[in-house]
């Protein structure tokens, strides 16, 4: 499994560099909460960095999240990816990478849960401009014995100029990954963002986000502010 990760990462940096990336792209995120998929990921502040390359239909990136307080210090995630856009249709692949102290060291690709790292084919389809909605539908096919199954819709809208989005999210099965005992809604969100003007040049963008995780063994709810640098 690790010379396959590492040929298909090299092989895919090595295109993007031949065909000479049409577009770069990098920033992060501070965020007063990384919660993901219904999860708060280490009850912490998180920086958010993130940089991907395009060209054509192939996408290549990188993205983590690096908690600022402890106790979730070590909550740390390095995530890449890989994708290919058809039009209205999107595949691809997620390394998700958890490194810890304990020994969850980048070539730790154990399987069975005990390794550092998770892959997640996904497939995600985005409607016209008429009805923007995204379906997203992921599997974690290697590293989790249950083979999580997630899937999650939003709806894009704008009122009075600030832009907001609709998400419901679910999981299913059982999966010891998300804490769920059987098929269970994960996320029911409302997200609203804006660009707060700084110069005539520059605008900061911010975003508050309202998210309720209504799975029975959770039961969990979150309002986190983040800004985009």
């Amino acid at each position: 499994m690790r010379p396959l990760i590492c040929l298909l990462l090299l092989g895919s940096l090595l295109h993007v560099h031949a065909a000479q990336a049409q577009e770069i792209h990098l920033g992060a995120d501070v965020v007063s909460r990384y919660v993901w998929r219904g999860l708060d990921f280490g009850e912490s502040m998180s920086v958010q960095p993130g940089l991907r390359l395009t060209t054509g239909p192939l996408t290549i990136g990188t993205w983590a999240s690096y908690a600022i307080a402890t106790p979730g210090a070590y909550a740390n995630e390095h995530d890449l990816y890989l994708s290919l856009n058809f039009g209205a249709l999107t595949i691809g692949v997620t390394d998700y990478h958890f490194p810890t102290p304990e020994g969850r060291k980048f070539f730790n690709f154990d399987n069975n849960g005990r390794g550092a790292h998770y892959l997640e084919p996904f497939v995600q389809l985005s409607g016209p401009a008429q009805a923007p909605f995204t379906l997203f539908a992921g599997l974690f096919a290697y590293n989790d014995p249950d083979y999580s199954v997630y899937l999650e819709a939003q709806y894009p809208f704008a009122v009075n100029g600030v832009q907001l989005t609709a998400k419901v999210a679910a999981v299913g099965g059982r999966s010891s990954f998300y804490n769920t005992g059987s098929a269970a809604l994960v996320t029911l969100g409302l997200s609203a963002s804006r660009t707060i003007p700084i110069t005539e040049q520059f605008g900061l963008p911010v975003f508050v986000s309202y998210i309720l995780n209504p799975n029975p063994r959770v039961e969990r709810s979150y309002l986190v502010f983040g800004l985009t640098l």
